[in-house]
């Protein structure tokens, strides 16, 4: 077989366990096929989701269910004001032996693990937010200053509720970066909600199991780096991004007036990974424009802000992506 043909042979395999995957996920988490999606094309582009939603939504449940499907590692911190850095990545302790020598021995802390869930992590002070920023970017972390390497694959999918701010701070912008996608967790339709009433209000509840080990999910994640990317998406992706910055030469006048900062490379680098992921999951060889169109909104709506003015005209960062993708696709339509 040709390499071409290799690479075509093992993504139609792969496309066949990620359909096995989301079936396994759905058993405990109905419905939402497009939160389940974009957190598995998080995960198989390497990366960690920010999921914003309402308490009750399910998010919790999720993340535990992805964990088991996808063969992880898992712990879980609920963020609160009062958890310390050390509470996430472990300290040294002293440890005195059977022959009275005293030594320091590092404690790990739930941060070694393949899948972290940070729930509410916005409820945690910024001293503590920022312990997970160099394990988000760099998978090690530094503890009384020597560096320890995080378990292969390491993944965070962090909860954060959008309505209720009292006594939470704000995610900085370096951190919302770290994330690859931001994942809005709606209300479920009105059948799913009644089959998730049916199914979890019973004697007993439907369990998930297992479709992918640690090594295979690595293994997919080295084949989606490897399906091609046309120069017509690559174009488009590159427009975007370059379309959303205010400072950019050519950007739109909207986009000058109202945005405060755009999206910078790490977010052209997610969306070359999302539109694959997309693809994958729909049983495609390689993206397309939809997909870049898809994924602007998960992509890059964490990774740019409004300035004043615009937030007192009562405009919104999710409205002004979608203008700027409709604009490109009016351009292309034309060209």
């Amino acid at each position: 077989m040709t390499d071409s043909a290799d690479l075509v042979a093992e993504i139609d395999a792969l496309q066949g366990r990620l359909a096995e995957a989301r079936a396994q996920v759905a058993r405990r988490f109905i419905g939402q096929e497009r939160v389940v999606d974009l957190s598995l094309a998080a995960l198989l582009s390497g990366g960690h989701g920010l999921l914003v939603g309402l308490p009750g939504l399910g998010k919790t449940r999720l993340v535990e269910t992805l964990g088991v499907v996808m063969g992880l590692r898992s712990n879980r911190v609920q963020f609160t004001p009062d958890l310390m850095p050390a509470d996430i990545l472990g300290s040294e302790v002293l440890e005195t032996g059977a022959d009275g020598s005293r030594a320091f021995k590092f404690i790990e802390g739930p941060v070694f693990c393949q899948l972290l869930m940070a729930d509410e992590i916005n409820r945690a002070s910024p001293r503590t937010q920022s312990a997970l920023l160099q394990a988000m970017q760099e998978r090690q972390v530094t503890v009384a200053g020597q560096n320890r390497a995080l378990e292969a694959p390491f993944h965070v999918l962090a909860t954060q509720n959008p309505i209720e701010q009292e006594g939470t701070y704000p995610l900085p912008e370096a951190q919302l970066d770290r994330f690859l996608v931001q994942i809005d967790v709606p209300y479920p339709d009105r059948q799913a909600e009644r089959d998730i009433l049916m199914a979890t209000t019973g004697i007993a509840e439907e369990a998930a199991h297992a479709v992918f080990t640690a090594p295979e999910l690595i293994a997919a994640q080295t084949l989606l780096r490897r399906m091609p990317v046309g120069e017509g998406v690559m174009d488009m992706i590159l427009d975007l991004v370059r379309a959303l910055r205010p400072d950019q030469p050519g950007a739109a006048q909207s986009v000058q007036d109202s945005v405060a900062w755009g999206p910078g490379p790490r977010a052209a680098q997610a969306l070359m990974l999302t539109v694959r992921a997309r693809a994958l999951l729909q049983g495609r060889l390689a993206p397309s424009a939809e997909d870049v169109a898809d994924m602007a909104q998960p992509v890059l709506i964490h990774r740019m802000a409004l300035n004043f003015a615009a937030r007192a005209r009562g405009e919104n960062v999710a409205a002004l992506i979608s203008g700027t993708v409709a604009g490109l696709d009016r351009t292309r339509a034309a060209a």
